[in-house]
C-alpha cells in the first residue's frame, strides 16, 4: 500500500465521523501515535547495535590488545569522514541540532531544518556513532536516539496532508526528543522533564497532551521489545548516616565543577579546530585523540573506552567501590578526546560514568561505607551532568529512574541545584547552549563557508 492510497484511505474513514472535535482530536493524535512507535523500536535496534559494537571492542581489547592502536584510529577516522562527507548536521550530540531546529520553526526556515533533521542525517548518525563506539570512544547512545527521534517526528509532520489538521511542527519535534530520551534510557519521566527544561521555550500546556502520549508510546514499544529493565539496576542505599551530608556537598559542587570545565575544554578545541585550513589537520588531530585513547586503555584503564556503563555497575553493584584518581581522570578525558572528534557522540552517559568515577573515588577518600558510597556516585552521576547540561531536574529523574531508588529523591535533588549553582561560575551558559548557537551560525553562513583545501 502506497502513501498516497494511505492518505485517501485515512480520508475516507474520517470523513464519515461526524463529530467534528472527536475526529479533530483523533486525527491530531495520530501522527503523534505513528511517531511515537517508530521512534521507539529506532531506540530499541540502534541501543541494540550500539551495545553489541561495544561489546566487540572489549573483547578484541581482551585477545588483542594491541589492536586497538589500529582500530581506534581507523574508526575515530570513518566516524568523522562520514559526518564531513554526507552530513555536516550529524555531527556530535544531536541535542544542539533539535534545539536549533525547534527554534527555528517558522515556513521561512524549512530548508535549515531539513539539514538539521532529515533522513540522510539520520543514517549518517546512526553508521557514524556505531564506528565511534567500536573504536573505543567515549560516547553514549542518547544523543544521537534524541536527534534520531526528532527527525522521525518532523518526517510524520512533513507527511500530513493539505486536508490534515495543522500540528506545530516545533511540538512535534519536541515530543520526539523527549520520547527519544525516554527510550534510550527508558525514563519515561526524564524524557517529560528534559522536554520542559532543556527543549521548551513555549508554554508547557499548549502540548502536555501530545508530549505524554509520545513518550508514554516509545517507552511502552521499547519496553514491549526488552522488558521493564532499569538501565543501571537496584544499588543498596540503605542506612545512610547523617554524617554523609558533608561529603555529598562536596561530591556535588566537584563533579559540577569538572562537568562545566570539561564542557569549556571541548568549546575550547572546537574554536582551535575551525583554525584549521587543511584537511590533515583535522586529520592528524582525530588520529592523535585516537591514539591518545588507545594509549590511556593500553597502558593504564580500559574503562576509559565505551560508554562507561560497565565502571558504572562496578563500583554500585560489586565490593570493588572504589576507582584509583586516574580513572576518574581519564573519564573526563575520554569524552574531551571522542566528542572534539565533531563525530556523532552522545555525552549523557560518558558524563554520567565521569560523575560516579568522581563520586567513587571521593567515596573511598571519604573512607565511606558501601551504601554511602553508591550514594555518593549516584549524587556524583547528577552533578557532573548538571554540569554540562545545566539541566539539574533532568539530571535527577533520570537518575532516580534509571535506579529506582525513590528514596535519595531529595540527595539528588541537592545534587542537581550545587552543582547548577558552581557551573554558573565557570559559565553561564551549558555545552548544549553554545553548540545550538554555532549550529544556527553555521546554517546562517553555509553559504560563504570557504572549502577545505587539501
Amino acid at each position: 500500500m502506497t502513501l498516497l492510497s494511505i492518505r485517501k484511505f485515512l480520508k475516507k474513514s474520517f470523513d464519515r465521523i461526524n463529530n467534528d472535535r472527536v475526529k479533530h482530536n483523533i486525527l491530531q493524535a495520530i501522527p503523534f501515535w505513528g511517531a511515537s512507535l517508530i521512534a521507539g523500536l529506532l531506540a530499541v535496534a540502534y541501543s541494540a547495535a550500539f551495545s553489541y559494537f561495544e561489546s566487540q571492542t572489549f573483547n578484541i581489547f581482551e585477545y588483542h590488545s594491541w589492536a586497538i592502536f589500529i582500530l581506534s584510529p581507523v574508526c575515530f577516522l570513518i566516524a568523522w569522514w562520514l559526518v564531513v562527507r554526507y552530513g555536516p548536521y550529524a555531527r556530535t550530540s544531536g541535542i544542539p541540532q533539535v534545539r536549533a531546529a525547534i527554534e527555528l520553526d517558522t515556513t521561512t526556515y524549512n530548508k535549515k531544518i531539513k539539514k538539521l533533521l532529515s533522513i540522510k542525517i539520520l543514517f549518517v548518525k546512526v553508521i557514524s556513532g556505531l564506528f565511534m563506539i567500536l573504536g573505543g570512544g567515549a560516547v553514549g547512545k542518547e544523543g544521537p536516539i534524541i536527534q534520531m527521534s526528532g527527525i522521525v517526528f518532523k518526517k510524520f509532520n512533513d507527511w500530513l496532508p493539505s486536508w490534515w489538521p495543522p500540528i506545530s511542527k516545533r511540538n512535534m519535534i519536541t515530543a520526539g526528543a523527549a520520547a527519544g530520551l525516554a527510550a534510550a534510557f527508558n525514563t519515561p519521566l526524564g524524557g517529560i522533564v528534559f522536554a520542559i527544561e532543556e527543549l521548551t521555550q513555549t508554554h508547557f500546556s499548549y502540548f502536555k497532551t501530545a508530549l505524554f502520549t509520545a513518550v508514554i508510546i516509545a517507552g511502552l514499544t521499547a519496553q514491549g521489545i526488552l522488558g521493564p529493565y532499569l538501565y543501571l539496576g537496584f544499588p543498596d542505599v540503605t542506612h545512610i548516616k547523617s554524617s554523609i551530608i558533608f561529603a555529598l556537598l562536596i561530591v556535588s559542587m566537584i563533579c559540577g565543577l569538572l562537568g562545566s570545565y570539561m564542557s569549556e575544554i571541548i568549546l575550547t578545541l572546537f574554536r582551535w579546530k575551525k583554525s584549521f585550513k587543511f584537511t590533515y589537520q583535522h586529520v592528524l588531530y582525530i588520529v592523535a585523540c585516537a591514539l591518545g585513547m588507545a594509549t590511556i586503555a593500553f597502558f593504564f584503564d580500559p574503562r576509559i573506552l565505551g560508554s562507561g556503563k560497565d565502571i558504572i555497575l562496578t563500583t554500585l553493584f560489586s565490593t570493588d567501590k572504589y576507582v584509583h584518581w586516574y580513572t576518574a581522570i581519564f573519564r573526563i578525558v575520554g569524552p574531551i578526546l571522542s566528542f572534539g572528534t565533531g563525530a556523532s557522540a552522545g555525552i549523557f552517559a560518558p558524563s554520567l560514568a565521569a560523575g560516579a568515577s568522581v563520586g567513587s573515588f571521593m567515596a573511598g577518600l571519604f573512607n565511606e561505607s558501601a551504601s554511602n558510597a553508591n550514594l555518593l556516585i549516584l549524587c556524583g552521576m547528577v552533578g557532573f551532568l548538571t554540569g554540562v547540561t545545566r539541566t539539574p531536574f533532568t539530571s535527577a529523574i533520570l537518575v532516580l529512574e534509571m535506579t529506582d531508588r525513590h528514596s535519595v529523591i531529595f540527595y539528588l535533588l541537592i545534587a542537581g541545584m550545587l552543582a547548577q549553582l558552581v557551573s554558573l561560575f565557570v559559565n553561564k551558559h551549558s555545552l548544549y547552549d553554545h553548540l545550538k548557537v554555532q549550529t544556527l551560525h553555521d546554517l546562517t553562513h553555509e553559504e560563504n563557508k570557504p572549502e577545505l583545501e587539501t
